[in-house]
């Protein structure tokens, strides 16, 4: 059964990677679903905010989303709180969450 997943796992992520350019990701839909929780607490249960000063993740497009964690990430955004909680993440997780995210209907 380990097996049938992970080739269910290749098979989504290398034409994603194709597409974008970005790296295939060993993360199983679970593990992006994980990591997506991590964000509901301010964006909204799968990115769909209830509006207010943070904004909503659910539609937005996928190479934004990397962008600006990236940004993020290096300080070169500014933010209270988003700058320390993208030093937690990876590319490959960026590009995992941009992809989940970018997927959800506002």
């Amino acid at each position: 059964m380990r097996i049938g997943a992970l080739a269910i796992l290749v098979a989504f992520a290398a034409p994603v990677a194709a597409q974008t350019g970005a790296p295939a990701t060993s993360l199983s839909p679970n593990a992006v679903r994980a990591l997506a929780a991590n964000c509901a607490a301010c964006h909204g249960t799968n990115g769909i905010s209830a509006g207010g000063a943070i904004a909503g993740l659910a539609g937005m497009d996928r190479e934004y989303f990397i962008g600006q964690m990236r940004l993020f990430k290096s300080a070169k955004r500014e933010a209270t709180v988003m700058q320390q909680i993208a030093r937690g993440f990876t590319d490959a997780e960026f590009a995992a969450l941009g992809t989940f995210f970018a997927a959800q209907k506002k």
